[in-house]
């Protein structure tokens, strides 16, 4: 009895070795690409295209993580838009989508590539500053209020202020606090820009050796006006 298989002939072969004009190999790379699509779907916000609520907290978890392992601190800023509603009941919900999709764009301009800017909800905002000490994450944050201070919506033939007030704070390797009292913290100091006037940016007291110059603002403004 002879145990040996017949050897497959090639040519009857739907998918022979070297041809990448395969059949199967398109559909493969179909599928893969259906798979990235509806992965990047999941984490990202519609409107926007910046991560989602979803995604945010994934995110903070393993910066979080990182930070214990590495000391190396994260910062997390969260950002509202000043007036909003004000925005939507005035000038209509499509004009306040616009306003969101420029603000987006604004913010992704400005991050680094390791920074991870999310949608939080509604008007508001988060992004995630890896290795980022709070001086260094105090100061990003007052270049985005400046830059979306001076860069009006164009919307129907008119030129739309926007205005938007920050909270600032940054977890260390010694915090012993969760994800959510994290983001309850720079919350807080959000809430205090909005209290003291808006269009500010409010923060954790800052350790003596890390402390801003007090013309920290006007070296801003200057920087803005050299990008214009």
């Amino acid at each position: 009895m002879n145990d040996k298989q017949p050897i497959k002939d090639i040519q009857n072969d739907p998918c022979p070795a070297g041809d990448d004009n395969c059949p199967n190999l398109s559909e493969a790379e179909r599928l893969r690409e259906e798979v990235k699509q509806l992965s990047a779907m999941v984490r990202t916000d519609e409107l926007t295209g910046l991560f989602n609520y979803r995604y945010f907290y994934q995110a903070l978890g393993l910066e979080m993580e990182r930070t214990r392992r590495s000391g190396q601190s994260v910062c997390l800023i969260m950002c509202d838009l000043d007036y909003f509603k004000d925005i939507n009941d005035v000038h209509g919900h499509e004009v306040g989508n616009l306003v969101l999709s420029h603000v987006a764009d604004l913010v992704r301009k400005t991050i680094r590539r390791l920074d991870i800017p999310c949608r939080f909800g509604g008007e508001e905002f988060a992004i995630i500053l890896p290795d980022t000490k709070l001086r260094h994450g105090v100061r990003f944050a007052n270049r985005l209020r400046l830059i979306v201070e001076n860069s009006p919506v164009k919307s129907g033939g008119m030129m739309l202020g926007i205005q938007a007030s920050f909270g600032v704070d940054i977890y260390k390797r010694s915090g012993h606090f969760t994800e959510r009292e994290f983001v309850e913290s720079v919350d807080s100091f959000l809430y205090q820009a909005k209290s003291e006037g808006r269009n500010r940016v409010c923060h954790a007291p800052y350790a003596k050796k890390d402390e801003v110059p007090v013309d920290e603002t006007d070296a801003l403004i200057g920087e803005i006006d050299k990008d214009e």
